[in-house]
């Protein structure tokens, strides 16, 4: 009874935290959904004060370069995910599993760069690529996230905790190093590279800043800042909180398809 009692004290305060994590997106739903320019009053009543209608949703399909700026989305996502996953794996094993000069050195000098903020390269980045005649493309936004130093770590930790004996046997057997890492550690490895494409799409999607300054036109635009030029222009909070749920849906599936891969690749990432 007592081991019951302490169980429900702790289970309290863990669900008014849901719910308050939960708030902003309650927000957003309800906004998306109630015909207000601004928003004005109780969230929690603009179900029951206010008219309800999908006319926000209508209104971004209809007024706005919005299937233009999913498709851009996608393309500077679902790109940098897929090279991302593929170079973070072999890099990861490579660092993992072989052994060659100055392996461990290079690879904290590696680490070393995360500590720069990215905001710190935006001035040096736009030079370069506007040099290159790259501004307003998509190379920009592709390019500089076809592998990330996190995704290397992440893989190379993960493989470190994988038997050593699994490689030696398939040498034995005359396995070449292509067939240990395709063979062996990359089927192994699915959890691991699941969390890193997981990851690097949320990043890239959610992006604002990055596409913000290297794309110039409406028709580049990706979906965030596609959604920040339309509030600046109509000023209506309805259509933004309805944009903000379009955007929001694929990162919630690719999260919610992944979520067992994402815990448990997490969970084994720290364990060596």
């Amino acid at each position: 009874m007592i081991r019951s009692l302490k169980s429900n004290f702790v289970y309290i305060p863990l669900c008014i935290l849901g719910i308050l994590f939960l708030t902003p997106f309650i927000i957003m739903l309800f906004g998306s959904i109630v015909n207000m320019r601004f928003p004005i009053g109780n969230p929690f009543q603009w179900l029951l004060n206010e008219d309800l209608s999908f006319k926000n949703f209508t209104y971004i399909f209809t007024n706005a370069n919005y299937m233009r700026w999913i498709v851009n989305s996608l393309i500077i996502t679902i790109i940098p995910v897929c090279t991302n996953m593929f170079f973070s794996a072999i890099l990861g094993y490579i660092f993992a599993r072989k052994q060659f000069p100055f392996r461990d050195s290079l690879f904290w000098i590696m680490m070393a760069v995360v500590m720069i903020p990215s905001q710190l390269l935006i001035i040096p980045r736009y030079i370069m690529f506007s040099n290159f005649e790259w501004i307003n493309t998509y190379l920009p936004l592709v390019v500089p996230e076809i592998w990330g130093i996190m995704g290397v770590f992440f893989v190379r930790q993960y493989m470190m905790t994988l038997p050593k004996d699994l490689e030696e046997a398939a040498y034995m057997d005359g396995a070449s190093d292509f067939t240990v890492f395709f063979k062996i550690y990359l089927p192994l490895s699915g959890p691991v590279i699941a969390t890193v494409g997981t990851f690097s799409f949320i990043a890239n999607w959610n992006d604002l800043l990055t596409p913000l300054i290297f794309t110039t036109s409406n028709e580049m635009y990706p979906v965030t800042v596609g959604l920040a030029s339309l509030l600046t222009k109509e000023g209506n909070f309805g259509v933004e909180m309805a944009g903000s749920v379009l955007s929001f849906i694929p990162t919630f599936l690719i999260f919610i398809f992944f979520q067992r891969y994402f815990v448990k690749g997490i969970a084994l990432t720290g364990s060596k």
